[in-house]
């Protein structure tokens, strides 16, 4: 049994996004016999896995400020030392889709102006990523540069990058899972402008950080946490070497 006194942020990141991981997989198992499909499954996912953080969290960091996308936005998050930046489900369309596994918990730490720890669990892998135990990314795999884009809403501006690039288009789900791809080789960046909030990408790019990946605006501007604005419309997460062509592209194509 884990005591989460004992834990340091890095490993207690993980405990959380492990723990609410599990109550997905709890909701996902009794789907069928509650009736849950579509939406309903979508919102049950949702409320349970963010119960059982703002239980976990409450228990046992109850001096730091929460920033969820389940939640209201409490204000006094801006002048807070320490802000977990959580996302309890992303990728609801696919965990609304059994069996797909393209779904994942964002637990990230914000503290003294950046992210300090992360985890991005991957339940129905069976997998989590952290900055505790930063991956090493491989040496890339493919000729091709691979892209991850949304199986669903791909930008049409990546498109063209893929093809100034030669690269292919990998689709999946969840920002989460687009930028682990990176870190495990499956894809070699992911580059998105349709609109995100600071809770989709917190705790995949600090994992990716730790892993060496280069993580930025898509002009190439820092990302920033704990904002006012919780936008935080686009991102570039990508092997270093590919860095500088995908943002000078955007320098001069743009996005739209």
């Amino acid at each position: 049994m884990i005591d989460p006194t004992t834990l340091d942020d890095h490993a207690f990141a993980v405990w959380a996004a492990e723990r609410a991981g599990a109550v997905l997989l709890d909701v996902r198992a009794g789907a069928a016999a509650e009736g849950l499909e579509g939406k309903a499954l979508k919102d049950a996912g949702d409320a349970a896995a963010q119960a059982e953080l703002d239980r976990i969290l409450t228990e046992h960091r109850p001096g730091d400020a929460v920033l969820s996308e389940e939640a209201a936005d409490d204000k006094s998050r801006l002048s807070a030392d320490r802000v977990w930046i959580i996302d309890p489900l992303d990728g609801t369309r696919e965990f609304s889709e059994p069996p797909r596994d393209d779904w994942a918990v964002h637990v990230a730490l914000w503290q003294g102006g950046d992210l300090v720890a992360g985890a991005v669990a991957q339940p129905a892998l069976g997998e989590t990523f952290s900055t505790g135990r930063a991956s090493v990314v491989p040496p890339r795999t493919s000729v091709r540069p691979r892209i991850a884009v949304s199986r669903s809403r791909p930008p049409a501006f990546v498109e063209a990058l893929a093809a100034e690039l030669d690269a292919e288009l990998v689709p999946m789900g969840s920002a989460g899972v687009k930028v682990m791809s990176v870190v495990r080789d499956i894809a070699d960046a992911y580059v998105h402008a349709g609109g995100q909030y600071q809770w989709d990408n917190a705790a995949p790019v600090a994992v990716a950080r730790a892993a060496g990946l280069h993580c930025s605006r898509v002009d190439g501007s820092p990302l920033v946490y704990n904002a006012d604005d919780t936008s935080l419309p686009d991102l570039i997460v990508c092997r270093p070497e590919l860095a500088d062509q995908i943002v000078d592209f955007v320098r001069r194509h743009g996005t739209d």
